[in-house]
């Protein structure tokens, strides 16, 4: 089989981190919620989820915009970067959470991050996927998701029923820190550097 060029390995491992990191906290958000938190309820879950979403859908094909008017890749490795720092940082602020309040306040400036990160990680992995190879190579990182979240999942709440909750959002903060370290790898990455955004070609200036 066909091995992913050096840039394409990286950023499967950055979605792999994320997602894995994230899957921990998706079998036992709902219990964390209603057992952990002040006023929480399933009414406010579902609340807190749509809020997340709502914001990154809204915000996202703004941000993506500027990404392509800008050319060079220097922005798109800025976004994902500062995306990233604030998805790990939200990680750890739910251990001081008490109150539902400060759950839709988390929730909405991980929305504002996740708009930041997806379209950055999909232009540059778009831009630099091997030519012809482009189903197998996005079938890679799916599937490196998938077995991210599947066994996060499967995890998850067992790490919450052993250590608590405290030290899942811990995990998952760690977990955002190795993928922050990759897209820093990836900034130094000769693809990266000189790379010019002209239409649908890629130009090395």
């Amino acid at each position: 089989m066909l091995k992913p060029n050096n840039l394409i390995v990286k950023l499967i491992g950055i979605n792999f981190f994320v997602n894995a990191g994230w899957g921990l906290i998706a079998p036992i958000f709902a219990i964390y919620v209603t057992e952990q938190v002040q006023g929480g309820s399933i009414e406010m879950v579902g609340f807190a989820v749509g809020i997340h979403w709502i914001v990154k859908s809204a915000i996202q094909p703004f941000v993506a915009y500027k990404m392509d008017v800008v050319k060079g890749e220097y922005d798109d490795i800025a976004f994902l970067m500062w995306g990233m720092v604030i998805f790990s940082f939200i990680a750890i602020l739910y251990v001081f959470v008490t109150d539902m309040w400060q759950i839709f306040i988390l929730e909405t400036i991980r929305g504002m991050a996740l708009a930041l990160v997806f379209p950055a990680w999909s232009g540059i992995f778009t831009r630099h996927i091997d030519r012809e190879w482009e189903a197998y190579t996005w079938s890679l990182t799916s599937t490196g998701m998938g077995f991210a979240v599947g066994f996060a999942a499967a995890f998850g709440g067992i790490i919450a029923s052993l250590i608590g909750f405290n030290m899942v959002f811990v995990f998952v903060s760690l977990m955002g820190v190795i993928s922050t370290i990759l897209i820093y790898i990836v900034k130094k990455d000769p693809w990266i550097y000189g790379v010019k955004k002209e239409g649908n070609v890629i130009k090395e200036s």
